[in-house]
């Protein structure tokens, strides 16, 4: 906006093996990135929130997909933390969940350095987050109008489309336009913008994805706004972002 870069970092949700956690991604995604509108990022280096804590807390789903309303509903009620609290491993909890699953520190082994067949977990602890994130109110957005107005006054939103195989595959840029006659929302992005072309007179969709830079323009997509969009502008979320927990609830 007016020249600074609001956005946090893009991601790979399929590495270093492939997990279904579109719905932690495009949501905890959105929400840094009104972190960064909120603090002006004058923060060293531009919030990130953590989507493996919130496939280890299962506030949502899992490595097998899941519902990004319960993201937020999380963020609600308990607060996100820091992206540097877990790394991203792409893989659901294989044990009962423990407070190092939420953010942790490790120490070198006390006999030496890890094995190959050695993790490491053994050497691993709890850490406070120093800073929790909150929203204090989350709400549904849908269509064109709502979503321009809601980009333009608050920043970043996360949006499901129907991942058409031929969208994953085929698009390296430009305005992607496919006509799907009921999509099936079934992927979770990130509305940061939106734009209109000069040359074809089309207005897009500003879209980040969680599939990699080297996926479209360096992770980003546009996509054709009004019609043939994959369902973009049915199933939209927001929230907003605050670091005092909220007393009550207020969902809209």
């Amino acid at each position: 906006m007016n020249g600074k870069n609001y956005m946090s970092w893009n991601k790979n949700q399929h590495i270093p093996r492939y997990c279904g956690s579109c719905w932690a991604q495009g949501s905890t995604s959105a929400i840094a990135d009104r972190f960064n509108i909120l603090t002006k990022t004058l923060t060293p280096s531009p919030v990130g929130l953590n989507a493996q804590v919130i496939v280890n807390l299962q506030a949502g789903g899992t490595c097998n997909g899941g519902n990004p309303g319960d993201v937020y509903k999380y963020a609600m009620e308990n607060g996100l933390v820091h992206s540097s609290c877990e790394q991203y491993v792409a893989y659901n909890l294989q044990h009962e969940l423990l407070a190092k699953d939420i953010c942790r520190d490790c120490l070198w082994g006390a006999t030496g350095p890890p094995r190959p067949d050695d993790d490491g977990q053994e050497n691993c602890f709890e850490v406070e987050p120093d800073v929790m994130y909150y929203v204090s109110e989350h709400y549904k957005i849908k269509g064109a109008d709502q979503m321009k107005a809601e980009l333009y006054a608050h920043g970043s939103i996360s949006c499901g489309v129907h991942a058409t195989e031929l969208w994953e595959t085929t698009y390296f840029g430009g305005i992607y336009s496919e006509y799907v006659r009921f999509p099936l929302i079934n992927h979770e992005i990130s509305v940061v913008g939106y734009g209109f072309d000069e040359e074809t007179q089309q207005e897009y969709w500003i879209g980040r994805n969680s599939w990699g830079t080297y996926w479209g323009e360096y992770g980003f997509f546009k996509m054709l706004m009004h019609k043939d969009n994959l369902g973009i502008e049915t199933d939209c979320l927001a929230g907003t972002p605050t670091f005092e927990k909220p007393a009550t609830k207020i969902i809209q």
